[in-house]
């Protein structure tokens, strides 16, 4: 139903309309009570002829409203006009994700900023028991200073729209949630609810995983004619590389996204924390980045007032090289300054391999109290550490772009001596690519090659060759390559 300005719902006083869609009406109210301008959501009357529903929505209302998290949408109240259910919630100024989208691919360091947003808001939500089953672009709010709000939780699986178009973004969400019925939104829904089967908190992981990909690359994950053809396509296909679609895409984002987007539900981020963990170091390598463009342009700015120094500022560099030079002959006999060291574990059992990642965390591989093993990361600087999802599995190398070298099924021979398959999985998880039996050890080499224009030797990336012991043999060869 249609509200103009000046009706009352309760004490709100509606004052404009700010949209309208199959879930209800969105308007602008005054709450004079409290003296704050507040939005309202209308929902269709066709729910005050299902009481179940209504009891339903009121539960799911109020767990939302108990999150009070700065990433979720804050709901203020609920109430009942003539029939219609309606949500007072906060006043957000900016668009939606989808809004957003219309002007083409966002920048891959705005993405990372909102997705570290969204995934503590679903982690927060998560850790509630609430799971949204309806993440899309649509659903999440990007405000007008900087944030990111998640809307609608625990109303979206409860809705039925009142008009379905039938095309491939129509919402197919029921609002039952019996084994057999498809929730969510038709290019935007998980394996699983494509099948429907029940959605948990991985649910949420893969459509985000699907906004993600959306945001960096301006295309949709899954698109197709039809609803049907696009279920047909999260069932089966796998999405373009990142790379083909968007140029300069970070390979943690990627590998990120992939995990995401990983068919089985096991294979995904195990929860919203762990993704936003993995988004957030991420951030930190962003701005490590961003901090050296910034020292090189100011570096280059200043370079010509430089040049006019540089003739004294030799002379001066070379007597204090000759004098540190001189006194550190006199010196090279005293003690040096003590080694800083920080503890990382604080569980008993047995330690195997640890490796530094590109960012300065640690990955190691441990037994804890008598346990499996498994790899664990563990970031500097924070206390604890995190599963990777990893058992029964030996690090052995970590490449320069966070991809590990890991050993299964390994056996021993006596002593220390060891041997099993190698595989390779990108340090945020995922399912393990076997390469090859019988390894003992292996490591990501750096390799020297002519350079084509001109001329010398280039240093390519390192992880072009692997330097294994297979079986008493010593081999190089690329992580590719048919051995």
């Amino acid at each position: 139903m249609a509200l103009t300005s000046g009706t009352k719902l309760g004490p709100y006083e509606i004052q404009t309309s700010i949209g309208a869609g199959g879930m209800g009406e969105v308007y602008r109210a005054h709450d004079s009570r409290l003296g704050r301008t507040v939005a309202i959501k209308v929902l269709p009357v066709s729910f005050s002829a299902d009481r179940d529903r209504l009891q339903r929505f009121a539960q799911e209302a109020r767990a939302a409203a108990a999150l009070n998290h700065p990433n979720i949408l804050s709901i203020f109240d609920i109430g009942d006009e003539n029939g219609a259910p309606y949500v007072v919630s906060e006043l957000l100024e900016g668009e939606t994700l989808r809004d957003r989208l219309r002007s083409g691919p966002i920048s891959s360091r705005k993405t990372i900023d909102y997705a570290v947003q969204v995934a503590r808001g679903l982690s927060a939500a998560h850790e509630k028991g609430i799971v949204h089953r309806d993440l899309k672009p649509e659903n999440l709010f990007l405000t007008n200073d900087g944030r990111a709000k998640i809307l609608d939780f625990g109303l979206a699986k409860l809705t039925r729209p009142e008009n379905d178009n039938g095309g491939a973004d129509a919402p197919t969400m029921h609002a039952a949630t019996e084994p057999g019925l498809i929730m969510g939104t038709a290019g935007y829904m998980s394996p699983e609810q494509v099948r429907g089967k029940t959605a948990d908190q991985r649910s949420d992981i893969f459509s985000f995983g699907a906004i993600l990909y959306e945001m960096v690359s301006g295309k949709r994950a899954f698109h197709g004619e039809t609803a049907a053809d696009t279920m047909s396509a999260i069932l089966k296909e796998e999405v373009p590389e990142l790379s083909e679609t968007a140029r300069n895409v970070p390979p943690g984002l990627d590998r990120i996204v992939r995990h995401c987007l990983e068919k089985s539900p096991t294979q995904r981020f195990h929860s919203a924390g762990d993704m936003a963990f993995d988004l957030e170091a991420l951030t930190e390598i962003s701005a490590t980045g961003k901090s050296g463009a910034q020292a090189a342009a100011v570096q280059a700015t200043q370079s010509e007032s430089r040049h006019k120094l540089a003739v004294a500022a030799g002379v001066i560099a070379l007597a204090v090289a000759m004098a540190g030079l001189g006194w550190w002959f006199g010196h090279r006999g005293g003690a040096t300054a003590p080694a800083d060291y920080q503890q990382i574990t604080f569980r008993t059992g047995f330690m195997g391999n640890a490796r530094f990642t590109p960012d300065g965390s640690v990955v190691y591989s441990a037994s804890w109290d008598g346990g499996e093993n498994q790899l664990y990361l563990a970031r500097l600087g924070e206390s604890g550490s995190r599963e990777l999802g990893l058992k029964d599995a030996e690090l052995l190398g970590i490449s320069k772009n966070g991809e590990l070298a890991i050993r299964l099924n390994t056996v021993g021979f006596g002593g220390y001596a060891r041997a099993g398959t190698l595989a390779r999985v990108p340090m945020s998880g995922g399912t393990p690519r076997e390469v090859i039996e019988n390894v003992q050890d292996v490591d990501w080499a750096s390799a020297m090659f002519p350079k084509t224009a001109t001329g010398g030797w280039s240093t390519r990336s390192a992880k072009c060759f692997w330097t294994a012991l297979i079986g008493s043999a010593i081999r190089r060869f690329r992580p590719t390559a048919n051995v």
